[in-house]
């Protein structure tokens, strides 16, 4: 199955074009290439659509730049109307701001199984590394991006490891936070079946672990891909935590009533 399933690679933005060419570029060197990629962008000007419009006509797979006017962050909706979108079963899902590994979609591709939903890690690259990549504009090596890392053992490869420890690492608990929204995949068809992201959480905060949280509620399977599939983190100062609590409050009432489905989702995008 893994060498025939079709991959979307989703990735969400807003308004920073530097860190979405630096993530482009590392997408155009992966050793297994994504069959599409899907933009899910908040709400970002002009500067944003310049750089997937130069990127669709070389990455080498088709590229849709899925938009809606910026009302404030609404990071759940465009990513319920990218998932619609979507032309492919599986999806992995980054954000904007990040560096895949050159094997990130291979391993992701590799420990890909039926009604699975996976994370994997992030690795956060020093504040003034970012700075100097980002007025570069150029791809560091791998190299290069291990040394000006900040979390050094996130950043090693070891992918006989990853089978072993997928089902073993962080799995105390049924609800244990492993949960990281810019290195993930799920199946689209599992995803519409808990009706995708709750659109009622609005702001930053807690939207990806509630929608795995109703997935776990729904019966599906989790696997953490440790020491494969790794993004690196462009550094950027902290988003407004203004929401946090209210989107907090409804993660908790997801795990305590055993939510599966949330009415405010994906289902009004999807056509029958």
């Amino acid at each position: 199955m893994k060498d025939t399933i079709k991959i979307a690679l989703l990735i969400s933005t807003y308004n920073w074009p530097e860190a979405l060419e630096m993530c482009f570029q590392s997408i155009s060197i992966q050793t297994v290439m994504p069959d599409e990629i899907i933009i899910a962008d908040d709400g970002s000007g002009n500067q944003t659509r310049h750089v997937i419009d130069r990127w669709k006509k070389k990455i080498g797979v088709p590229v849709q730049h899925v938009w809606h006017e910026d009302k404030g962050f609404q990071l759940s909706q465009i990513r319920n109307k990218a998932i619609a979108l979507s032309n492919s079963p599986y999806i992995v899902q980054i954000d904007g701001d990040v560096i895949l590994n050159p094997h990130f979609i291979r391993d992701h591709k590799n420990i890909a199984r039926p009604h699975t939903l996976v994370t994997g890690s992030r690795v956060n690259l020093s504040e003034t590394f970012s700075k100097i990549i980002l007025k570069k504009s150029k791809l560091p090596s791998n190299t290069e991006i291990q040394k000006n890392s900040r979390d050094y053992l996130n950043s090693l490869r070891l992918p006989f490891l990853t089978n072993f420890l997928a089902s073993r690492y962080k799995t105390k608990g049924k609800y244990r936070d492993f949960t990281r929204g810019c290195n993930m995949a799920f199946w689209k068809d599992d995803i519409i079946k808990v009706n995708g992201y709750n659109e009622d959480m609005t702001g930053w905060g807690s939207e990806d672990k509630e929608l795995v949280a109703r997935m776990i509620n729904a019966g599906f399977e989790k696997k953490f891909l440790k020491f494969s599939g790794i993004v690196y983190h462009i550094w950027h100062p902290f988003a407004s935590r203004s929401k946090e609590t209210v989107n907090d409050q409804i993660y908790k009432q997801t795990v305590h009533e055993l939510v599966k489905f949330v009415p405010n989702g994906i289902d009004k995008y999807i056509s029958n």
